[in-house]
């Protein structure tokens, strides 16, 4: 056996100052080492060799990549060649945008630790329709009183707090649990800024998606990003033009829907409801339990489960999770049930929501009629009808925008506001949420969602979620279920 370091990601300077200090290295593409890689199945020489072989003529190896990746459709050779992207001053709505790419990596500025400034976007949309004044009045009018909620809750969250208070150490989480209120004021116009890691195949979709995006934001967004990778893997990243299914889908959707449901009474709106679940999940766990520990086909164990009691239905599954810990992810098996959730949630909770990348989620736009989900602590303090106040004028801003400018409307909205979701997980992925969001330390608002999510699931599949929790009851239950 010989394991031998291929490559790394280094700092885009770093690699600029190498090359202009050893211009006789080349050019220091990716593409090389998916050259090399895309070489593979067919040449019996080692993959180092392959390697050395693509660095020695970067201009073989492109039209290798252009073969084989275009002319075959093996795309996959693409994910070989890896970017790492800086995103800064784009909002928080087109982050939504961004982030629905499950199969990159993001780490975003945290609204709930930075105390932000009175910096946004403004859209084009609403430039070109001539409302920037009204829009850029209410923005500001929602940051002045950001600003001013948190210099209340700071105080209010130390008071309530005397024993973590009492030790500096603390002091940072404490400020940071009133910014996270706060932030449920502001913007979905709010800038931030995010790094990116993506595969050279993920990149070009996301090129040819935002191309197509109804967003001027979008568009620019795409602009960019292509101008910044393009003479980076030019035999990687051809198809970045906008597609007719790109561009007209969602619309048509819309459109054709609207038909349908003219008549249809809008429901009240519920938290969290499950949808629909694996039929008979448990019997499917304990039979996937079976198949992959045997040689039975799966209508066998399935068969072995209908045979067994209830005990030994509940030892077969304490037997998979006996030695299991509050940080380790359970067996494979367990994603062979699914449970489909919607869910009603702030901007704020949604932000944290999609980053469980390994769930199905998907949304329809942001709707004023949902109301909005006011921070407890603001309550607490008396501010929730001056909270009330400025979404309400939020939301006539909104209504102005939104009768010559649509697309853009949802940036004037705040993190207070809701939308309706759709949600499927399956069980391995929700004990993973469990861990981290039904935790007492996660941010209450998506706590308060899990937690109900847990419930509903654990009524479905009562064996399969028989030890999930949040990572700070973990033991407890443990010790319930193993005495």
């Amino acid at each position: 056996m010989k394991i031998m370091l291929a490559g790394h990601n280094l700092d885009y300077e770093t690699i600029r100052s190498i090359g202009n200090a050893l211009p006789e290295v080349g050019e220091l593409t990716p593409e090389t080492i998916a050259a090399a890689y895309a070489r593979i199945s067919r040449n019996p020489k080692p993959v180092n060799e392959l390697r050395h072989l693509a660095r020695a003529e970067v201009d073989k190896a492109r039209q290798s990549n252009r073969n084989i990746v275009f002319e075959m459709g093996h795309s996959s050779i693409a994910e070989h060649a890896v970017f790492n992207i800086d995103v800064l001053g784009v909002s928080r709505l087109l982050v939504e945008e961004i982030e629905k790419f499950r199969l990159c990596s993001y780490t975003e500025k945290s609204q709930r630790y930075v105390l932000l400034q009175d910096d946004f976007v403004i859209p084009e949309e609403i430039r070109q329709e001539g409302l920037e004044e009204g829009f850029v009045a209410m923005i500001r009018e929602q940051n002045r009183f950001y600003h001013d909620l948190y210099e209340k809750l700071r105080p209010h969250v130390f008071a309530r707090h005397p024993d973590l208070a009492a030790d500096p150490k603390n002091r940072s989480m404490l400020e940071g649990w009133a910014k996270e209120d706060a932030r449920y004021i502001i913007a979905l116009a709010t800038e931030t800024q995010l790094g990116m890691t993506l595969n050279a195949r993920n990149l070009e979709l996301m090129l040819r998606r935002f191309a197509a995006h109804p967003l001027a934001e979008a568009g620019l967004y795409s602009r960019k990003l292509f101008d910044a990778t393009k003479n980076i893997a030019p035999s990687l990243i051809r198809y970045t033009d906008a597609t007719d299914y790109d561009r007209l889908t969602r619309q048509a959707l819309k459109e054709k829907v609207a038909s349908l449901t003219v008549d249809q009474q809008k429901p009240e709106p519920e938290s969290v409801v499950l949808c629909g679940t694996t039929p008979r999940a448990d019997e499917k766990i304990l039979a996937s339990l079976i198949h992959s520990s045997s040689r039975l086909s799966m209508a066998q164990c399935l068969e072995i489960v209908d045979r067994m009691d209830a005990q030994h239905k509940e030892d077969l599954v304490k037997t998979a999770l006996r030695h299991l810990r509050a940080y380790d992810p359970v067996l494979r098996e367990f994603e062979q049930a699914d449970l489909h959730f919607e869910m009603v949630v702030s901007a704020g909770c949604f932000a944290q929501l999609k980053r469980h990348r390994m769930a199905t989620l998907t949304g329809q736009d942001y709707d004023p009629s949902l109301g909005v989900t006011i921070p407890p602590a603001v309550s607490a303090i008396g501010m929730d009808k001056a909270f009330l106040n400025i979404i309400e004028q939020s939301e006539a801003v909104y209504e102005r925008i939104r009768a010559k400018a649509p697309a853009a409307a949802p940036y004037i909205l705040t993190n207070a506001h809701r939308k309706r979701v759709s949600m499927k997980v399956n069980a391995r992925e929700l004990y993973h949420m469990a861990r981290l969001r039904a935790d007492r330390h996660a941010q209450w608002d998506i706590r308060a969602v899990t937690v109900r999510m847990l419930a509903l699931a654990k009524a479905a599949m009562p064996l399969t979620l028989i030890l999930a929790a949040g990572k700070d009851s973990f033991e407890s239950l443990y010790r319930d279920v193993f005495p």
